[in-house]
């Protein structure tokens, strides 16, 4: 569990803070994961957006609330965590009806949340190329220095394996925006992820059996933006997608991962135009 401890908070006012706060991004998959968790659990929260496009997940007063630079971010009662999937284990414990971490499943259920945040970059890669076309980075190099440079630590020791991922992600995407083998890469491992989902719906209409769970709602955010993105789900993992479509018609799920009209206008126009020339989702990934 990642709770950040006294000496890691710059950002001081919201130590003072009752109540539940969140600090999230309509566009951010993990943002997107816990707004699902917080509807299905029927949880009151005050929401604290940020624009992801303008890069204020780097200004120096969220980086002294949260280092890594990320969203979402907790704060219960002046108490500050990070970390998307700490965060839900830790309101299911707060809240525990209805329960979204079933008993007997902890082990598999980190196991299967260390995987979904495994793939995190590789739903960015593809979400960025398919849906939000974005072939440069949008930090700049100001805000990169900020980010990399600042003598920040994470429960009271430096953070720089975490960061690195990010640094080096921005850094690739800025040096040469994304490239078709990143994309095929990507799309390699996360196939992999909805094949073994596509097994699983074969015997439960849900990830771990007979009841909603967790893993329903990563899983569910993740199919529902590479279905934007082109993701041919229908012919490749047919129980997969019923299983997305079925979710899709509560509105707990499909409100918060709907894109908004910008975006669905420019995806629109895009996809017209990478399909004519032979550079859609699929001709890329090769399946």
């Amino acid at each position: 569990m990642v709770q950040l401890i006294d000496g890691d908070i710059t950002s001081r006012e919201v130590l003072a803070w009752k109540g539940l706060h969140i600090f999230h991004a309509g566009m951010s998959s993990c943002s997107q994961k816990l707004r699902i968790f917080l509807n299905l659990k029927g949880i009151e929260w005050q929401g604290h957006e940020l624009n992801l496009g303008a890069g204020e997940t780097y200004s120096e007063w969220f980086l002294g609330l949260n280092p890594r630079g990320l969203v979402p971010v907790l704060i219960l009662d002046g108490a500050v965590h990070i970390e998307s999937n700490d965060i839900l284990a830790l309101l299911d414990e707060r809240f525990p009806s209805p329960c979204l971490f079933p008993p007997g499943h902890a082990a598999e259920i980190a196991d299967l949340l260390r995987l979904e945040d495994d793939l995190h970059l590789d739903l960015r890669t593809l979400s960025f190329r398919f849906v939000m076309n974005r072939t440069g980075s949008n930090k700049t190099p100001e805000m990169m220095a900020r980010y990399r440079d600042g003598e920040r630590t994470v429960v009271g020791a430096p953070d720089h394996e975490r960061r690195a991922h990010e640094i080096e992600f921005y850094q690739r995407l800025a040096a040469e925006g994304i490239t078709d083998d990143a994309v095929r890469a990507s799309a390699a491992k996360l196939r992999a992820a909805f094949e073994a989902l596509e097994q699983r719906l074969a015997s439960a209409p849900y990830y771990l059996g007979p009841d909603l769970s967790v893993m329903d709602i990563a899983w569910f955010v993740y199919a529902t933006r590479l279905n934007y993105a082109g993701y041919p789900f229908a012919r490749l993992h047919p129980r997969v997608h019923a299983w997305r479509a079925g979710l899709a018609e509560d509105p707990r799920f499909s409100d918060e991962v709907e894109l908004p009209s910008t975006i669905r206008e420019a995806m629109a126009t895009n996809h017209a135009a990478w399909t004519a020339a032979g550079a859609a989702f699929t001709d890329v990934a090769g399946f």
